[in-house]
Formats: C-alpha cells, sequence, structure tokens
C-alpha cells in the first residue's frame, strides 16, 4: 500500500502529469479535437502552476497556518525534525549530503534546541533503496557536525512516511510532548497526524516556499511550490479516506 500510494501521487504531481498529457496528445494525434484538448489543458496547468497565482491559492493558505515559533520550552524537551531527502555525494561530509528541504529543517532544529534545556534532537527517515544509509542516520550526523552531542540525539531510521514518524515517536515516548519542525507547507497534515495519534506538539515551521511577486512572473520556483502545496492537499485527502 506505501509504494501505490507513492507511486499514484507522484503520477498526479504538475510536471509528470503535464508529461503525460503531452504524451496521450502523440498518442491520439489522429484525432484533433482531442488531441487539442490535452495540449491546451498541459499548457494551462503550467501556466497557472508556475504563477504567483498558484502560490497565493495553493501554497500560503498552507504555510500561513502556524507561525514562526520562538517560545521557549519547558520542562522536559523533545525537538523531532521529520525526514526529508539526502544524496550519496563521494566525499562530502553529512550536512553537505542533504537536500535543501532537509538542510531547512535541521537548522530549524538546531535553533529549537536552544530554546529549551538541555533538550532531545530525533531524526527520522529511512533511505528507501536510493541511498546507502537511513536520512535518520545521515541527519544525525549532519547535526553533530553542527555541533550537537551525538549523545542527545535518536534516531528513528525506519520511518518511511509522517503517519509511521508519529507511531514511532509515541512508542519510543509515549504522550511526550515534543516540538516538531518540518517544512511549513507540510506543517498543517503533520499536525494533524500528530494530534491523531493523541501527541502534543508544538509547530516550528521552517522552509517556507511563498514569496509575493508579480502574478505575472512565472518561474520553476513557483511550480516546485505548487507541486509541494498539491502533494499536501493529496496527502490530507488520503489522509482524510483512512481515518474513514
Amino acid at each position: 500500500m506505501f509504494w501505490v500510494k507513492k507511486a499514484v501521487s507522484q503520477a498526479i504531481m504538475p510536471i509528470p502529469f503535464i508529461l503525460l498529457l503531452l504524451l496521450f496528445s502523440l498518442i491520439i494525434w489522429r484525432r484533433p479535437r482531442l488531441a487539442k484538448w490535452a495540449i491546451a489543458s498541459a499548457f494551462t496547468l503550467l501556466l497557472l502552476l508556475s504563477s504567483q497565482l498558484s502560490v497565493d491559492y495553493l501554497v500560503k493558505p498552507l504555510e500561513t497556518q502556524y507561525p514562526i515559533n520562538a517560545s521557549s520550552i519547558t520542562g522536559q524537551c523533545v525537538v523531532m525534525v521529520l525526514g526529508s531527502a539526502h544524496s550519496d555525494i563521494e566525499d562530502a561530509t553529512a550536512v553537505q549530503s542533504l537536500s535543501a528541504v532537509a538542510l531547512a529543517r535541521l537548522t530549524e532544529g538546531l535553533r529549537q534546541l536552544k530554546l529549551g534545556q538541555d533538550c532531545t534532537l530525533v531524526v527520522s527517515g529511512w533511505g528507501g533503496e536510493l541511498t546507502k544509509h537511513p536520512h535518520a542516520e545521515v541527519m544525525a550526523k549532519a547535526a553533530a557536525e553542527l555541533g550537537v552531542d551525538a549523545s542527545r540525539i535518536i534516531q528513528f531510521p525506519l520511518a518511511r512516511d509522517t503517519l509511521e514518524e508519529a507511531q514511532y515517536f509515541k512508542d519510543h515516548f509515549g504522550n511526550q510532548s515534543v516540538r516538531l519542525v518540518t517544512s511549513a507547507s507540510h506543517m498543517p497534515r503533520a499536525m494533524a497526524i500528530f494530534s491523531g495519534k493523541g501527541l502534543i506538539a508544538s509547530a516550528a515551521p521552517t522552509d517556507f516556499r511563498a514569496r509575493d511577486d508579480f502574478y505575472l512572473r512565472f518561474t520553476a520556483d513557483n511550480l516546485l511550490a505548487s507541486q509541494r502545496a498539491l502533494h499536501e492537499y493529496i496527502g490530507r485527502l488520503w489522509l482524510w479516506i483512512k481515518q474513514e
């Protein structure tokens, strides 16, 4: 089921879906009306999703639900940084191996650690089949490179998605409260998942993608932000279906 979910979600992401529409138009080229419809649909999607309009209506509603968190952490302190991605780069440090998203999440996690007393850092994420080491392991090494004592880091290297990350946290910490760090667009879904597990999480969003710009400016950054927002909306739909 995990791989089915991943395959379906990737197929309906903007770029793969636009490419499928263009491929479909080539296959049915001898049916000009249908082919023109497919090409027009692909063009319209690319135009809208790469525009500021898409950022305003898709991305900002997600990223503005939780503000930047600068409040101090009292009592027992656990900061959890949700996983993202990394690459196996020869001779690179762990920090250099992290994706831009993972690095943004980790640096925010380290900032959150300083807001409490003797906090524990939790990092998560498996490696899939494309990397030699679990993502959690690389995140832990990167945190150590940035000055975190390795004894203060706990890894969940088998967690494949946010649902499993929340479950691993509950299995390990029970109902311990947590300062949750993830991308701003992902935060609403992450908070819903942790809340659904009965966990008390305080949101610490980072990796903001929405930027104010002219409506008639079309960029790859807007397209990427739109794709991430659509991924979140599909994820919320999947979560709702599973709960029914």
